[in-house]
């Protein structure tokens, strides 16, 4: 595979790259991203690809079922550079359908450290459990799953608000925040509100 990739780099210098010069040579001069990505990192969803962003538009963190974690050092340093270092405008947390991560919020598994992530979105869970009935065909635990995974997005999104840094930027007007959620099957990316 390794291999692959790097013969697929060597195509990118000669085509894109070689297209785009003076944009990759501006690059090395610096970033200054108008967007923190904050999304999944299943391995289907290529943000730059959905959203044909050009590089060095997007600040991206990514992680298993794109949490945006309450006590989380990683995270909080994300988000501390994105707003007060790159003076980022806009925060977009994505979500997608057939996301495993919200699969796994129903299964007993011995691994140590996904159930403990997840309990980051276990709450969109909850919520979502408490407004409708057991689901009894496929269709319907479809429909549940893609409720969990719309919920999630508004979960972090809630998350994301209770950073003292977020919340500052919030109230001086300085940032906004979006839920977007991408679609697998027809390659959409909606808002959610």
């Amino acid at each position: 595979m390794i291999d692959k990739l790097l013969e697929g780099n060597k195509k990118f210098r000669e085509g894109f790259f070689k297209e785009n010069r003076a944009h990759y040579e501006e690059l090395t001069r610096g970033q200054s991203p108008s967007v923190l990505w904050i999304g999944c990192s299943d391995s289907r969803l290529q943000t730059g690809h959905i959203t044909q962003a050009m590089p060095g538009t997007l600040f991206m963190h990514r992680n298993i079922g794109n949490v945006a974690p309450l006590h989380d050092w990683n995270f909080a340093t994300v988000l501390e550079y994105a707003i007060r270092h790159l003076k980022i405008k806009e925060i977009v947390i994505c979500g997608h359908s057939d996301c495993g991560a919200i699969k796994a919020l129903d299964k007993q598994t011995d691994d140590v450290y996904i159930p403990l992530w997840l309990n980051n979105a276990v709450e969109a869970k909850t919520r979502v459990d408490a407004k409708i009935k057991p689901p009894k065909t496929p269709e319907e635990a479809k429909k549940r799953s893609t409720m969990i995974e719309l919920e999630n997005i508004r979960l972090q999104i809630e998350h994301l608000k209770n950073y003292p840094l977020v919340k500052k930027a919030l109230e001086e007007k300085k940032i906004e925040i979006h839920g977007l959620y991408y679609n697998l099957e027809n390659g959409e990316l909606s808002k959610i509100t």
